[in-house]
């Protein structure tokens, strides 16, 4: 009898493997904010460092994805600042905010949330209908987060939960980001929708930090440099492409369901290199959330 890995066409695999690989590196991304917050720096300051290294990355993109294109017109550029404010910038900034008070653990449990919050979105603003598959994948992926979330906030305090409001906030954002870019992929490109969004948020961050910050505050340890270069490349820049790459080739679906190994390697990483507790509260919580992101994938199949 064929097992499940053993039914899939050879082809697949790269797909597979690109789609594990950028969940991964995707979720490297709170370990390395995490860390770079040791040194006295802040989020304003952290998010400019990333956008300001990964910016010449997706400026490449944006030119290499607008070859032989018809230019982008007014209306073109309103809507690419409107997801590159929402998806990229505003979904960033309350993320690295929010780290500053929570557990790289739960914060990336709230993030994977994000297929719920679309549906959600569905509901109140094109008033899509909602099976009661969808409603109990809901009822398990918020218990799960609930879950992490009532043991962290026993530690934490109060802080704990102004965290998880911020990234909750940013998943929210980026949610808002998915609902509305589907017909601007269509007419644009996913590509290039990416990297001209994404550079635009990169000069907000950048343009924040000087509005709120003197010059001088961007002197910081040599550490925070290298973590900077690192989450805009390992961490930002290549996920983004492996994981177009590996929808391209295995589809949308697998992907996402692939990429449930990010929370798993969130935990192992957040370990190993953050020395943050391994409790059965956190495995519980993740089992949950992975099972009710589960539940609503097979619901929309």
């Amino acid at each position: 009898m064929q097992t499940a890995t053993e039914s899939l066409p050879r082809s697949t695999w790269p797909g597979i493997l690109l789609a594990s690989a950028g969940a991964i590196a995707f979720s490297g991304k709170a370990i390395i904010v995490k860390l770079s917050y040791r040194y006295g720096v802040d989020a304003v300051t952290v998010i400019m460092y990333r956008m300001l290294f990964a910016m010449p990355l997706f400026l490449a993109l944006s030119w290499w994805a607008s070859r032989d294109k018809p230019a982008l017109s007014a209306r073109d550029w309103t809507v690419l600042f409107g997801l590159g404010f929402s998806g990229y910038y505003l979904a960033s900034f309350l993320d690295f905010a929010g780290l500053q008070y929570i557990t790289a653990n739960l914060e990336r449990l709230i993030l994977y949330l994000n297929p719920t919050i679309v549906l959600l979105l569905g509901v109140v603003l094109f008033h899509r209908p909602v099976t009661k598959r969808q409603w109990m994948a809901l009822g398990v992926s918020y218990v799960g987060v609930l879950v992490v979330f009532g043991h962290d906030i026993a530690i934490g305090g109060e802080n704990v939960l102004l965290g998880a409001v911020l990234v909750f906030g940013s998943a929210a954002s980026y949610a808002l980001y998915l609902a509305y870019s589907g017909e601007a992929v269509k007419r644009i490109g996913a590509l290039r929708i990416t990297g001209v969004a994404t550079s635009i948020a990169c000069v907000l961050c950048i343009a924040q930090f000087f509005i709120l910050r003197p010059v001088s505050a961007m002197e910081v340890a040599p550490q925070v440099i290298w973590l900077a270069i690192l989450n805009a490349t390992l961490c930002t820049f290549v996920p983004v492409m492996m994981v177009m790459l590996a929808i391209e080739r295995v589809g949308a679906g697998v992907t996402a369901q692939v990429g449930m190994v990010g929370p798993l390697s969130t935990i192992a990483m957040s370990f190993l290199l953050l020395g943050e507790p391994f409790t059965a509260w956190m495995v519980a919580g993740t089992v949950l959330v992975l099972a009710g992101v589960w539940l609503l994938a097979r619901s929309k199949r």
